[in-house]
């Protein structure tokens, strides 16, 4: 099952198509497991514990930090030995954390427990698998393979929601946990062990294969790039957790509130959907650079669509589309720019600002949770947008 990588050669169609498929189902199991429990799993957690939801919650946010703390070692480690050793890794830290979080019974634990969640994370998930895509295949089937990935995996951990719910119904929380540790354990651990290319692949794959850009990773496009997606990423991470509470603030029902956000899922994918073909076209910067144009725009009109329903699902459909973009892009681009050699190391660095971002953004929107709100945001992303440009003009030149 190993993707062979020899010098100046890349897998064929039946061995990418196989690499995507088994990624699509670890990067399935790893976040369902890892994240989506956590939201279902939290007031019996809360309860149990005797805690408040506030406190529980908080070890999301100490998962977030030692990720960010651990990305830039993990991306040195996935650029000298490839995936299968730190992806395994990741997963078996992954499986033995979910376990010992089934067997907490004080915050101290649970924090703990996340800290070794958050490195799991690093190891595992979309970075490490966007970076074993990035070598092991042409840069003509790249970024298919990542909206592949991505699509399949934020449809199907969206059923972990009521598979969890239900696990956690009949079987207590706890049980749920060990059961979701064991299919991380059969699962994941053995794809990754057997399925990934080693460091010798990988180390011949990027001998044959080294499309490394010219100029510095550290000079002005690697600044405008990580400014771009940091910026980018606090707007959307804000935005999608405070979008209900804003529309309800404004005058929708709460029916009416949950479920505009269906226009921001559908845009979303049929970003990803054109995103492939629009990229060979022009260019994926450029597109980059036009949906965010067209998220900021959906942000900025929003205090202008008022309580009015169809204008309101006009901007949130304009949102998504931007949202659905940047996860794939990111990948494509730092490739594009810098080649593969280092690119798990400079994906790493810009996920670091990125996930701190994702942990303050929440806080910075609830405090001006008014008409402010999407202006401040869309504001934001227009500059991510122009932050684009001068890379893109670099390219062209």
């Amino acid at each position: 099952m190993t993707v062979p990588a020899t010098v100046g050669r890349r897998p064929g169609p039946a061995t990418r198509h196989r690499l995507v498929a088994l990624l699509a189902v670890t990067q399935t199991v790893g976040y369902g497991a890892m994240i989506q429990a956590f939201t279902v799993l939290l007031t019996p957690l809360s309860t149990d514990l005797g805690q408040s939801r506030a406190t529980v919650a908080a070890a999301a946010t100490v998962s977030t930090l030692t990720g960010a703390i651990a990305a830039v070692p993990v991306g040195r480690l996935l650029d000298r030995a490839g995936g299968r050793l730190p992806m395994t890794a990741g997963s078996a830290l992954g499986a033995a954390a979910v376990a010992g979080w089934s067997q907490v019974h004080s915050v101290t634990g649970l924090y703990l427990c996340f800290a070794a969640i958050g490195v799991a994370l690093a190891l595992s998930t979309y970075e490490a698998a966007f970076a074993v895509l990035v070598v092991a295949l042409d840069p003509r089937h790249r970024d298919g393979a990542i909206v592949a990935v991505t699509m399949v995996t934020g449809f199907a951990t969206s059923c972990f929601y009521p598979l969890v719910g239900r696990l956690e119904a009949h079987l207590g929380w706890r049980a749920t946990l060990l059961a979701l540790a064991a299919g991380l354990a059969v699962i994941a651990v053995p794809i990754h062990l057997w399925a990934l290319p080693g460091r010798q692949e990988h180390v011949r794959s990027l001998t044959g294969n080294d499309t490394s850009g010219p100029g510095v990773p550290y000079g002005p496009p690697f600044w405008l790039l990580s400014f771009a997606f940091v910026a980018q990423t606090g707007t959307v991470t804000a935005f999608l957790l405070m979008m209900v509470t804003y529309f309800r603030d404004i005058g929708f029902s709460p029916a009416t509130a949950a479920t505009i956000p269906l226009a921001v899922g559908s845009a979303q994918i049929l970003s990803r959907l054109v995103l492939v073909p629009l990229a060979r076209r022009y260019g994926m910067t450029e597109v980059t650079a036009v949906a965010f144009v067209v998220q900021a725009l959906g942000l900025l009109a929003l205090p202008l669509a008022g309580a009015g329903l169809p204008a309101t699902l006009l901007c949130a459909a304009a949102f998504g589309a931007g949202y659905g973009v940047g996860v794939v892009a990111r990948p494509s681009i730092l490739a594009d720019t810098f080649g593969v050699t280092r690119f798990a190391g400079v994906v790493a660095v810009t996920a670091v600002p990125m996930a701190l971002a994702r942990a303050a953004a929440p806080l910075a929107g609830a405090w001006v949770l008014d008409w402010r709100f999407p202006a401040i945001l869309g504001g934001i992303t227009l500059l991510a947008a122009m932050a684009l440009v001068p890379v893109a003009a670099r390219r062209d030149a």
